[in-house]
């Protein structure tokens, strides 16, 4: 068994007594982890990216987005068993490591860094294509690298000030997105005063075309559009174990998520698909979301959503940072990755770690902007289906770490997963149908996406199998000479 890192002096995981104290410090505040929660769930690609899967499903897109939710609580609720039972920042990587053996936390832990620090890249170059429209003196590139380098430069000063951040740039995820329901849902009904919006109803969830126009095929490759905005969810349980209370923040979050999807997502989906129809040209033209304020008459629509999208941007960005350099720092721990990951400065800040996480993130840039079309599109391609690999893994992992927590401390076992162990079954069953869906999807490149992502993940596995033959052997050969 390889170590864990954990916050407190002794070991917080069944099983590991006397484990040495985490560079790591509690600096997130329970009003952090909260928000932290709540605004992991809002990504950007809610907002950019509904639009395609609402004009492939029609209103049939709700389904996808409860299917999607459906697998994303149960996920969840699994990782929140095991995170609450052993809260530490290298969260499912580390329970891998401990229920699967050295291999499987070695290869979801890099694989999962590699997703962050691409999307890092991606995040960096949509939110400078924003502000570049807003102030076109300073060049494309030139916003990329001022708002990586101010936020690079909040992670490295304390955890508490990337929880700070956090915390502002999800409240204007929180309440933007809040305001949209309430006044979208009162336009729908017809109780919103001053707006006359002729098109809004919820008869546009059956008269153009039926519930589902495109048949009921339309709900899986909805599934496929959707899938990869939940990403983002399993935040709150890495960075539980810098906070005060890391078994109540990581009890919160799993309880809280149902709620927070049912409310975030298919709240905001169904006011959409109700203000306009399904086929309405300006929902592709402009985005689902501008649309559906532009509908109400709402003046400035298109540069408020640009607004609320370059907030869930910088939001995305400060929470891939932390989340890259913490699963960094887990693995430098577990002897997985460079030593210096593991090291932390006086502030509990893992700087290695950080700037590891945000070298790789200016190198994806920079292809980004030389080779968009060949070196950048088999980054994001090679890195698109790990979020369904860590929730197949995390099945995985609940399975047999339930046996272990049961065996060795039954008292950890604050949060369970719902009836056990048939819907985790069911939940890696519809994973791996996803993942079997996706390759016969030809028209948004999902067939591309996962053998490009199953072949960087092979690599990964080898080198981590490897990695432990190497170890095996130098163990053997040093007992021998000890013999000797």
């Amino acid at each position: 068994m390889t170590s864990q890192p954990t916050l407190t002096k002794t070991g917080n995981g069944p099983g590991d007594p006397g484990e040495p104290r985490s560079g790591l410090q509690a600096g997130l505040k329970n009003r952090h982890l909260s928000m932290i929660a709540i605004g992991g769930v809002i990504g950007a690609g809610l907002f950019v990216g509904s639009s395609s899967g609402i004009a492939t499903a029609g209103p049939g897109i709700l389904l996808s987005y409860a299917l999607v939710g459906t697998l994303v609580v149960l996920v969840m609720r699994m990782l929140g068993e095991m995170s609450a039972a052993n809260p530490t920042s290298g969260s499912f990587s580390a329970h891998a490591d401990r229920a699967l053996g050295p291999w499987a936390g070695f290869s979801i832990g890099w694989l999962y860094w590699f997703f962050w620090v691409v999307v890092l890249a991606v995040e960096a170059t949509a939110g400078a294509a924003i502000l570049e429209s807003w102030i076109p003196a300073v060049p494309q590139w030139g916003w990329a690298l001022i708002v990586m380098v101010v936020l690079t430069a909040t992670n490295l000063v304390s955890v508490g000030s990337y929880g700070e951040f956090e915390f502002w740039f999800a409240g204007i995820k929180v309440v933007a997105i809040g305001a949209f329901i309430v006044v979208g849902g009162l336009a729908v009904f017809g109780v919103l005063p001053g707006v006359d919006s002729d098109k809004a109803g919820v008869g546009n969830l059956v008269d153009h075309g039926g519930f589902l126009p495109n048949g009921p095929g339309a709900i899986l490759t909805g599934v496929l559009l959707v899938v990869f905005s939940f990403m983002g969810s399993e935040i709150a349980t890495l960075a539980a174990g810098e906070s005060e209370n890391p078994q109540r923040a990581v009890t919160k979050s799993t309880n809280s998520i149902i709620w927070r999807i049912a409310v975030f997502y298919l709240g905001s989906i169904f006011v959409v698909v109700t203000l306009l129809p399904w086929n309405d040209p300006s929902i592709k033209e402009q985005g689902s979301y501008v649309a559906a304020l532009d509908s109400l008459g709402i003046a400035h629509a298109g540069q408020i959503m640009n607004f609320i999208v370059l907030t869930s941007v910088l939001s995305c960005l400060n929470s891939g940072l932390y989340t890259a350099s913490r699963m960094a720092f887990s693995l430098g721990e577990r002897g997985d990755a460079p030593k210096a990951f593991a090291r932390t400065t006086s502030r509990g800040v893992p700087m290695a770690a950080i700037i590891a996480s945000v070298v790789f993130g200016f190198v994806a840039v920079f292809f980004n902007y030389k080779f968009p079309d060949s070196v950048f599109l088999f980054l994001v391609n090679s890195s698109g289906a790990v979020a369904l690999f860590v929730w197949l893994v995390i099945c995985f992992s609940q399975l047999r770490m339930r046996k272990i927590i049961q065996a060795e401390a039954p008292e950890k076992l604050v949060v369970r997963m719902w009836l056990y162990p048939y819907l985790t079954w069911a939940a890696a069953a519809l994973i791996v149908f996803v993942l079997g869906y996706m390759l016969t999807d030809t028209e948004h490149d999902g067939r591309e996406t996962v053998l490009l992502s199953l072949l960087v993940a092979a690599i990964v596995i080898a080198i981590a199998f490897l990695k432990q033959r190497l170890k095996a052997r130098n163990e053997a050969q040093t007992e021998a000479r000890a013999e000797v």
